[in-house]
């Protein structure tokens, strides 16, 4: 259940990576993303910590690159489903960058971000599958202008800049899943 823009089953994380969406903007698409810290490695709390703004570049030498970056998703799926949400929904959260969506700019004003703690190449869980069509039925409750044809890949919507979520994502299945879900 979403109740004020935060989803009731989810793990609150607080951060400082999000802004105000601009007025008048209703929230009309789903981006989905991956994400794993190291590259290709799975488990622990470094994502965590990179949307929070407190992971330690001296953990990794891969974060010694990023560890400034102010970038967030309004929720990340974990390996094993569970689901951490960083920003309500109704706010805007810095995942989309330099992005467009059928000739609008700037997804984040008017999209909610989903990480999947993944990579391009690498499958996807049936847990994240499965907690992904639960939380994206809610979203198309509580946010009716977003359609099954306006959720879109980070790839889509910033195409030769992102793959994400890669090769490795079951579109067809998650649709159908999707559409189990509204239908149920």
């Amino acid at each position: 259940m979403i109740k004020n823009a935060i989803l009731t089953q989810a793990e609150y994380c607080s951060t400082s990576h999000w802004d105000e969406r601009p007025e008048q903007t209703p929230i009309s698409l789903l981006v989905v993303h991956n994400i794993s810290l190291p590259p290709n490695e799975f488990g622990g709390d470094y994502i965590k910590y990179f949307f929070s703004g407190c992971l330690d570049p001296k953990l990794h030498p891969y974060f010694a690159s990023i560890y400034q970056m102010r970038v967030s998703a309004h929720c990340l799926i974990k390996r094993d489903g569970h689901i951490l949400q960083f920003v309500p929904f109704d706010k805007r959260a810095w995942h989309a960058g330099a992005s467009s969506f059928q000739g609008m700019n700037k997804c984040n004003d008017y999209s909610i971000g989903i990480e999947l703690e993944g990579a391009d190449h690498i499958p996807y869980t049936q847990d994240q599958y499965q907690s992904l069509s639960l939380l994206t039925k809610q979203l198309i409750q509580e946010y009716p202008a977003i359609t099954l044809g306006r959720i879109v890949g980070h790839n889509d919507i910033a195409p030769g800049r992102k793959t994400d979520p890669g090769i490795a994502f079951d579109w067809p299945l998650f649709r159908k899943m999707i559409k189990q879900e509204i239908t149920s």
